[in-house]
């Protein structure tokens, strides 16, 4: 019989054993920074060389540098090997996502103000962009549909995508993946040597302006110490879902949710916050009902019972309180008036309204992009989109009049700062005017 952790906003000592529970994995491992730091730093200055080695060691393989690009043949064919219905899902699923990120495209504009300037921003995409996608034990397809779809709306000329190649292995529906995607270039390397020969370059491998891309905790703490050489989309930290049910919710529905977070491994986190009394109660049966039926059940007790909740809230306003609080990557509603709850969340990267919106759809082939926010960043930050692959320039255009009367202003704000050179700079602009 598993034990799912119980609270109740009720409880004296809700706050403490909450706050407990919102600590998380915060903490960065020395030992694991020093150890990529080396790999970083011994590809960054030995290239290639440097780049296939640990190619060989890590992965199992014998390769040359010649051998780490994919090539179109091996790319084309992937797309015969698959099944008939694993291609068409492929493209169905991509064709979703392209329309729904055709939305976020920003366009550049620009205005005259009453003085005669003219200001504006103007957009234009990176000029390449990395996507790391896992190997070895799983393989995600999905994944490369939602970090090469937006950046290919937003207009990036070039997508550079490395997967691991593990005994010279690459998924079939990952390639096939990267083809229906519009992939430009596919290096079979993985790791944080991957993300070293993406940010500084390797042999063939180009060194990108942004890597995008889940992974491991040393891929993680790669993109996390090249951060500045070249642009992330975030640190991802374990998947988590919050579901928020009332009494019409079903137990059974509820709890195979939970598994669907809880099975990518032991650190993912899936929490239920529920104003109904006896739902927690209904909820934990049924998981213990169901978790013999699961083949990764193993996986999804240890998510549950160490990072699992079953958390009762007195009111609505209470559930989206604690909500906010745990700011989660994945927010069902399963409520049954579902906007009743969402003018009260202010914290979430993805929400699913209704009994229906089930958040593996979410994962695969609603739209949205599920790259998301993980660890409460939600708070500050959001999915990945197609503004992530764009960068904006501001544009400022005066005439003389214009010039000179913003100079007055310039000036005398350089002088306070105590910054003469700004201050004549501006000056000469006020010359004959």
């Amino acid at each position: 019989m598993m034990r799912i952790t119980r609270l109740a906003d009720s409880d004296p000592e809700f706050e403490s054993r909450f706050t407990q529970l919102l600590s998380g994995n915060e903490t960065l491992d020395p030992e694991l920074t020093a150890t990529v730091s080396a790999i970083l730093n011994n590809v960054r200055d030995n290239g290639v060389a440097a780049l296939v080695e640990y190619t060989n060691r890590l992965d199992h393989r014998r390769i040359g540098p010649g051998d780490l690009e994919v090539t179109d043949a091996a790319l084309q064919q992937a797309l015969t090997a698959v099944a008939d219905d694993t291609l068409r899902a492929l493209e169905h699923a991509a064709a979703r996502i392209r329309d729904y990120h055709q939305h976020q495209k920003g366009r550049s504009w620009s205005y005259q103000d009453q003085d005669g300037s003219t200001l504006g921003q103007r957009i234009t995409p990176l000029d390449k962009v990395g996507i790391y996608v896992p190997g070895g034990k799983a393989a995600y397809p999905s994944s490369v549909l939602m970090n090469a779809i937006p950046a290919k709306v937003a207009g990036v000329p070039e997508i550079i995508m490395v997967v691991p190649a593990v005994n010279d292995e690459i998924n079939p529906v990952v390639m096939a993946a990267a083809r229906v995607a519009g992939v430009d270039r596919v290096f079979s390397i993985g790791g944080a040597q991957a993300i070293a020969a993406l940010a500084y370059g390797a042999g063939p491998v180009p060194a990108v302006d942004k890597i995008v891309g889940p992974g491991n905790r040393y891929v993680a703490a790669a993109k996390r110490l090249v951060f500045g050489v070249v642009g992330i989309d975030m640190i991802a930290g374990p998947s988590e879902v919050v579901i928020v049910a009332d009494e019409s919710a079903d137990p059974d529905w509820i709890s195979m949710d939970m598994f669907a977070q809880a099975e990518h491994d032991e650190d993912a986190r899936a929490i239920l916050v529920t104003t109904d009394a006896s739902l927690p109660e209904r909820v934990e049966n049924s998981i213990n009902r169901q978790i013999g039926q699961m083949e990764r059940a193993a996986i999804i007790r240890a998510s549950l019972e160490n990072n699992g909740a079953l958390i009762r809230a007195g009111n609505i306003e209470q559930a989206c309180a604690i909500v906010n609080r745990l700011a989660p990557e994945h927010l069902e509603l399963a409520v049954r008036e579902p906007d009743s709850y969402l003018a009260g969340i202010r914290h979430a990267g993805a929400i699913f309204l209704g009994h229906f919106a089930a958040e593996a759809i979410g994962d695969y082939c609603a739209g949205p992009n599920h790259v998301l926010p993980t660890g409460r960043t939600a708070r500050f930050s959001s999915p990945l989109g197609v503004y992530d692959f764009q960068k904006r320039s501001s544009l400022i255009d005066c005439n003389a009049a214009s010039a000179a009367s913003l100079a007055r202003t310039a000036t005398v704000l350089a002088r306070a700062e105590g910054l003469t050179a700004h201050a004549r700079s501006a000056e000469l602009r006020m010359k004959d005017n």
